[in-house]
């Protein structure tokens, strides 16, 4: 998670939400990812997409399976889908997102019956510290807006 947290503080670097992510497969680093959608102007350029991306050109597969995605924020629909359809093995999150949270907090897809491939979560790891990064970055930003 602290790989994760490194990711996050590059995000915050470039104005993004401090979000990171690293995908883990066979006990090493294999890609890593940070917000870039204000960046690239993507709304798909989240953390784990990213991560997850270079995960699957790294294994030469978009089958992720055996990998753990480790990431500093709960993930929403479009990225726990994405963990789905690539066959995960694990995530790991940060703090959760009460607003989209779709690992647990507003709706779980890991463990959906209906879908075709489930995957454990763990949560809570590092979350004062994954927390603190998003309140500081709204904060400032607040802060700039009304100054």
């Amino acid at each position: 998670m602290r790989e994760a947290l490194a990711e996050a503080a590059l995000a915050a670097e470039l104005g993004e939400v401090p979000v990171g992510s690293v995908v883990v497969h066979d006990d090493r680093i294999i890609a890593r990812g940070h917000n870039l959608r204000e960046h690239l102007q993507d709304p798909t350029a989240h953390a784990e997409l990213l991560a997850m991306r270079r995960a699957a050109e790294a294994l030469g597969s978009w089958r992720l399976e055996g990998c753990t995605v480790y990431v500093t924020l709960e993930p929403c629909p479009m990225c726990a889908g994405a963990m789905v359809l690539s066959r995960i093995e694990r995530c790991v999150y940060g703090c959760s997102d009460p607003k989209g949270g779709f690992l647990g907090t507003l709706d779980d897809l890991s463990s959906n019956p209906a879908l075709n491939h489930r995957f454990d979560v763990v949560t809570g790891i590092e979350e004062h510290d994954c927390s603190a990064v998003l309140k500081e970055f709204f904060r400032e930003l607040r802060r700039k807006r009304k100054g």
